[in-house]
């Protein structure tokens, strides 16, 4: 029998089944997203939340506790075109899922594609690798749990990008050095040790005029320092890491980079004029999104 509301105005109830809160998010934020969007985020939602798998959601599962208050206050930040891992916390990456907030950016399908290029052409023996604006520490993490024989390195301009990073780190038990540092400044290259093998980087390269193309979503939520390059000089990041590649990547070592796709010749251009052999390399929807350079 259903229990009283919890408010007056609102149609919510205590007891709802898993498949009576996905409907009551999917009709909500209907009017703001697609039918297969409003969908997955719905479904993402309780996923991460109350640990149901999707075939369970469906069914109509019974959740172990109330959901129904902290659903409506999800609703209305997804309502506020705030994105889904925002609101739960929490976003996957490599099969592994990752705190983040307003301080990092969300872990993009790409750069999973990124880290796995860096596993593929790393060498044997152990190793240094370094971790450009690391943000949520995705990469860092991914690549410590994956190469056992690396010392893994990450910097980031962000101290609350850091602190995420580091509780990422410890929620899946990955030993990092983080460093606190504006990596466009040489001096900052002191906190750094000697040389290293291996650098990877997904640092920001989307211009101002390509505001004009992003979603609410990531324009309003997402951190612009992360994202934002100067329209003067869009490939300020890629000259400072192909110049610290240049001073301190060990001979045979590599660089891997995520790309504008518009900017990514000129980017592997970068490398070249500091002597090292680059190429491009295309995402699974056939976009030139990445740059691999070896000294």
């Amino acid at each position: 029998m259903p229990k009283t509301p919890l408010t007056s105005d609102l149609n919510l109830y205590f007891d709802l089944s898993s498949r009576q809160l996905y409907d009551r998010i999917f009709n909500a934020i209907l009017p703001l997203y697609d039918a297969d969007e409003a969908r997955s985020i719905a479904l993402y939602l309780l996923e991460t939340q109350a640990k149901l798998s999707r075939s369970q959601i469906l069914a109509g599962a019974d959740l172990k506790e109330d959901f129904a208050e902290a659903a409506e206050g999800w609703i209305a930040r997804l309502l506020r075109h705030e994105p889904v891992q925002y609101v739960a916390g929490e976003a996957d990456f490599c099969g592994r899922l990752f705190q983040v907030d307003k301080n990092v950016l969300i872990p993009r399908p790409e750069t999973e594609e990124l880290a796995a290029w860096v596993q593929e052409n790393v060498p044997d023996g152990p190793l240094r690798l370094l971790d450009v604006g690391t943000g949520s520490g995705c990469i860092a993490v991914t690549l410590a749990s994956a190469l056992p024989q690396a010392e893994v390195w990450a910097v980031d301009v962000s101290p609350g990008a850091l602190a995420v990073a580091r509780r990422n780190a410890e929620r899946h038990g990955a030993e990092i050095c983080f460093v606190q540092a504006d990596f466009l400044s040489e001096d900052a290259w002191a906190a750094l040790p000697g040389a290293f093998n291996v650098v990877v980087s997904n640092p920001p390269y989307v211009t101002p005029v390509e505001k004009n193309d992003m979603r609410p979503n990531v324009l309003n939520h997402e951190p612009h320092t992360a994202l934002f390059v100067p329209a003067n000089d869009p490939l300020v990041f890629y000259r400072k890491i192909a110049l610290f590649c240049s001073k301190r990547l060990s001979p045979g070592g590599s660089c891997f980079v995520e790309a504008n796709e518009h900017l990514t010749e000129q980017t592997a251009d970068l490398f070249r004029t500091a002597g090292m052999n680059a190429t491009v390399r295309r995402d699974l929807f056939g976009r030139p999104r990445m740059v691999g350079a070896v000294k």
